[in-house]
C-alpha cells in the first residue's frame, strides 16, 4: 500500500463525499441522461460538485464513474468510450483535489467509483464470469492509469448486489491495479441482507477471504439499517469498515424521489458509525455537501475528544450525564416501572383559544381514577391549540399528569430542540415521539411539511437531551428528564417493517409504547410476541366506535385493522344511540381480553365523549381490594362475570 494512503487506513474515521447523481439532478441534468458522459461534455459541472464536497470537509472524492462500464454504457451507445470517460473522471477529481489543496491546507484523496455491471452474470445470466471480470478490468485500468497521485488513489467497489459479481470485481482490481487499496460496499435490503440473500456475516467473511482492504455497506434503506448490518459484519471480520448510506428511504413527490433525512440526522448516525468503529463514513443517494458538512462537524468533535486529556476531578462539565431512573422522572414512569396497570384517556386540543371544556374533562377523569391525560399533536394534520399548551394547563390547573404527543411534521431539528427544552423547563415529563400525519391529510393540504427526522430520529434527540446533550452533542447542563414513549401499530399490513422500526425506536431510547386502537386481539397478541425481547411496557390503544362510518374511517383512512365482524356489529346498531352503546361494548371486550397482555390502556374519547371513555374502563377503575391493590382477574373470569357497565350519558 502506498505510503500516502497509510493515514486513511489508520484507526481514525475518514469522511468521504456524498451523492453525485443527486447534485447533478439538482442542477437540471435530465434523469435519463448518461451521467458518466458528463465527464467529457460538461467537465466544469463535475469539477464544481467535487469542489463543493471538498469545501464541506470530504477527505475522499469519488469519481463520477459509477456506471462507466461497457454494459451500462451500451444502453446509451457509448460502450466504446469506457477508457475516455473513466480517465476523464479520474482527472477531474484529481484536478479538484490539487486545486483545493492549497486553499484547504488539507489532504484529500481520489477514489475510483465502480458500480455493478447492470447485467446478470452466470449462473443466472448470460454474461460469463470471465466477461464480467474483463469489463471490470477495463474500467479499473482506465481509472488507475498513471498510478496514485495521477490516476485514482484507491478503488470503491460500491452498491454491489451479489457476492458472485463483486468477487469478479475484486479479481479484476487485483489484475488491473494491484497497487491500489480496494474498499468494497454491498447494498442491502431492510433485513440487512445483500440482494442475493447473503447475510452481513457471510458477506463480510467472503469479502475478507477474497482480499478486500475494507468492507461495508452503502446506498440501501438508510443509516439505521446500515448501522445494524455493519455491526453484524464486525463479528465476521477484522478489516476496516465503511458506511455510506442514503439519506433515508426515498419518497415519491411530483415524479421524483426525495430523500428526507436532514443533515443533522445523518450527522447523528455519523457519530454512531464512528463509535461503532467504522472507519470510512460518507453518504450515498440524497446526501449533499450540507450533509457532509454536518457529518464533518460531528467527526471532528469526536476526534477532539479522543485527543483531549481526561477531565480532572475538578472539571465542572462532563460530555454527558446519566438521567434519573424512569421511576423518578414522572408518575407514569414510576407506575410502569412498578408494573402497575395504568389507565390513560386522550383529550384532543380545541380548535380555538378556550380549553375550559378540556380542563373540565380532565378534572372529571382525574376524579375517577385516570392516571394521565394523553394530548395529541394536531391529529390528522388539523390546526388546533398546541398540545404543549394544553398539557401544561392540564397539569397546572387540574393537577393530573399529561403525556405530550410530539410530531416531526411541522418542525426542523432546531425547533424540536427548543420545544423540548421549553417543555422540560415547564415541568412536562412524559413524551410520545411520533413522525406525524402529512399535511395533505388535513384541512390545509398545501401546507408544507418539514420531517427533518422521523420518530426514530426524534427519540434519539430526546435521549440526548435526557443525557444533558444538545443535538450537536454539547452539554446543556442538566437532564430534561423525559419518560420516552413511542407508537406502534399491530394491524399494519407490513408487520415485519413495523417490528423493525419498533426495534430501532427501542435502540434509540424508547422506554414504553402506546399502540394504535386495537380491534383484533389476535393481531395484538402476535405483535406482542414479536417484540417481547425488547422488554418495554406496552399500553394498548382502545377506541370506542360511535358509528359504522367511524369504523370504516378507522379501517380505510387510518390504517387501523377493523375486522369484518366489528363492522357488521356496528352496521346492526341502526340508531346513533345504539351505535355508541355497541362501540363501548366492543371497546370493553377489547380491554377485558387485552388486560392480561399489556401494562396499560389508553382510551380515546371520540367527539369529546369522556363518559364513554370512563364506561369502557369501569373494569380497571374498580375500587381497591382490602389489600390495597386491584384484584387480579383472568380474562375468562371477567367474561364470566359480565361487563356490567352503565351505558348512560354516552
Amino acid at each position: 500500500m502506498p505510503q500516502i494512503l497509510s493515514e486513511l487506513f489508520s484507526t481514525r474515521s475518514v469522511l468521504c463525499d456524498g451523492a453525485m447523481g443527486t447534485m447533478l439532478y439538482g442542477r437540471g441534468v435530465f434523469i435519463h441522461r448518461c451521467y458518466d458522459e458528463l465527464n467529457l461534455s460538461q467537465p466544469e459541472l463535475i469539477r464544481a460538485v467535487h469542489e463543493e464536497y471538498l469545501q464541506a470537509g470530504a477527505e475522499i472524492l469519488e469519481t463520477n464513474t459509477f456506471g462507466a462500464n461497457r454494459y451500462r454504457l451500451q444502453r446509451h451507445g457509448l460502450q466504446d468510450q469506457v477508457r475516455a470517460m473513466n480517465l476523464a473522471g479520474a482527472q477531474l477529481a484529481r484536478h479538484a483535489v490539487d486545486q483545493m489543496h492549497d486553499k484547504l491546507a488539507a489532504n484529500a484523496y481520489v477514489a475510483g467509483s465502480v458500480g455493478p455491471l447492470g447485467v446478470q452474470i452466470e449462473p443466472l445470466g448470460k454474461v460469463a464470469f470471465e466477461e464480467a471480470r474483463a469489463a471490470f478490468a477495463e474500467q479499473i485500468g482506465a481509472l488507475a492509469e498513471g498510478g496514485p497521485g495521477i490516476g485514482v488513489d484507491l478503488l470503491m467497489l460500491e452498491t454491489m448486489t451479489s457476492l458472485s459479481e463483486v468477487h469478479q470485481a475484486i479479481l479484476a482490481a487485483r489484475e488491473a491495479a494491484p497497487q491500489l487499496p480496494v474498499i468494497v460496499m454491498m447494498t442491502i435490503d431492510e433485513e440487512g441482507n445483500a440482494l442475493d440473500g447473503s447475510s452481513p456475516e457471510t458477506a463480510a467473511a467472503r469479502l475478507t477471504e477474497w482480499g478486500a482492504d475494507a468492507i461495508g455497506c452503502n446506498c440501501s434503506a438508510g443509516p439505521a439499517t446500515i448501522l445494524t448490518a455493519i455491526e453484524r459484519m464486525r463479528t465476521a471480520t477484522t478489516l476496516p469498515l465503511a458506511a455510506m448510506p442514503n439519506a433515508g428511504m426515498p419518497r415519491a413527490l411530483d415524479g421524483r424521489n426525495i430523500y428526507l433525512c436532514s443533515p443533522e440526522y445523518m450527522a447523528s448516525f455519523a457519530r454512531k458509525f464512528a463509535q461503532a468503529g467504522v472507519q470510512f463514513i460518507g453518504g450515498c443517494c440524497g446526501t449533499t455537501p450540507n450533509h457532509i458538512r454536518a457529518m464533518r462537524s460531528v467527526l471532528r468533535a469526536l476526534e477532539a475528544r479522543k485527543t483531549t486529556p481526561a477531565p480532572t476531578a475538578t472539571a465542572s462539565v462532563q460530555d454527558a450525564i446519566e438521567p434519573p431512573p424512569l421511576a423518578q422522572r414522572s408518575k407514569l414512569g414510576a407506575d410502569l416501572t412498578a408494573g402497575k396497570f395504568v389507565a390513560l384517556v386522550e383529550i384532543v386540543p380545541p380548535r380555538g383559544i378556550s380549553c375550559q371544556k378540556e380542563l373540565d374533562a380532565a378534572a372529571m377523569l382525574a376524579k375517577n381514577g385516570i392516571e394521565a391525560i394523553n394530548v395529541p399533536d394536531s391529529p390528522r394534520a388539523s390546526a388546533r391549540m398546541s398540545a404543549l399548551s394544553l398539557c401544561l394547563q392540564i397539569q397546572q390547573q387540574v393537577g393530573i399528569e399529561s403525556v405530550l404527543h410530539y410530531t416531526c411534521r411541522d418542525r426542523n431539528v432546531l425547533s424540536i430542540q427548543s420545544d423540548l427544552l421549553g417543555a422540560a423547563s415547564l415541568g412536562l415529563r412524559n413524551i410520545l415521539c411520533l413522525t406525524g400525519d402529512p399535511p395533505k391529510l388535513g384541512n390545509y393540504p398545501d401546507a408544507t411539511a418539514v420531517f427533518d427526522v422521523d420518530a426514530i430520529g426524534l427519540v434519539n434527540i430526546v435521549r440526548n437531551l435526557n443525557h444533558g446533550l444538545d443535538i450537536g452533542g454539547n452539554p446543556i447542563g442538566a437532564s430534561t428528564g423525559f419518560a420516552v414513549g413511542v407508537a406502534a401499530n399491530p394491524g399494519v399490513p407490513d408487520i415485519d417493517n413495523e417490528v423493525r422500526r419498533f426495534a430501532y425506536k427501542v435502540e434509540a431510547g424508547a422506554e414504553y409504547a402506546i399502540t394504535q386502537p386495537v380491534f383484533d386481539l389476535r393481531l395484538l397478541e402476535a405483535f406482542l410476541k414479536r417484540i417481547e425481547q425488547f422488554h418495554i411496557p406496552v399500553i394498548a390503544g382502545i377506541w370506542p366506535l360511535v358509528s359504522l362510518r367511524n369504523a370504516e374511517f378507522m379501517r380505510n383512512d387510518l390504517r387501523v385493522f377493523v375486522p369484518d365482524e366489528i363492522l357488521l356489529r356496528m352496521q346492526r346498531a341502526d340508531t346513533p344511540e345504539l351505535a355508541r352503546a355497541e362501540g363501548v361494548r366492543i371497546a370493553q371486550e377489547m380491554l377485558v381480553e387485552a388486560r392480561g397482555m399489556v401494562q396499560g390502556v389508553q382510551v380515546s374519547a371520540p367527539s369529546g365523549r369522556y363518559q364513554a371513555a370512563l364506561a369502557v374502563m369501569e373494569t380497571v377503575l374498580q375500587p381497591p381490594t382490602s389489600a390495597g391493590k386491584l384484584e387480579a382477574k383472568t380474562p375468562a373470569s371477567r367474561r364470566a362475570e359480565g361487563l356490567g357497565v352503565n351505558l348512560g350519558k354516552l
